[in-house]
């Protein structure tokens, strides 16, 4: 019995080695190449736009966030003020005027 118990435990203890080292398929897929794809073959609808906005912007690439932020405002009225703000953050980023902008114009005059 005193040489089992070792055995078992090197066993568990294996297998959960392994089992850590498989791939999370969940995690290692890069959100905005899916989006983009999805885009390029022609199934892109203002939530894609915005969810590669907002996917671009986490990610500091704030030139690729403002292009697809302008790509929701093309097909959508900008209304809520968290996506306005995100696309703001991104010009000032980019060193851009916020206040130049035709898309933020539109939003403030209503």
């Amino acid at each position: 019995m005193k040489l089992i118990t070792p055995l078992l435990f090197a066993t568990s203890l294996f297998m959960a080695d392994t089992a850590l080292a498989q791939t999370d398929v969940n995690r290692d897929i890069d959100v905005a190449k899916v989006y983009v794809q999805v885009v390029k073959e022609g199934y892109g609808t203002p939530a894609i736009y915005l969810k590669l906005a907002n996917e671009y912007y986490f990610h500091y690439n704030y030139s690729e966030a403002k292009l697809w932020y302008e790509k929701v405002f093309e097909t959508e009225k900008p209304t809520d003020k968290t996506i306005l703000f995100r696309y703001k953050q991104s010009l000032k980023a980019l060193k851009l005027k916020p206040e130049d902008n035709p898309y933020l114009a539109v939003s403030t005059t209503n």
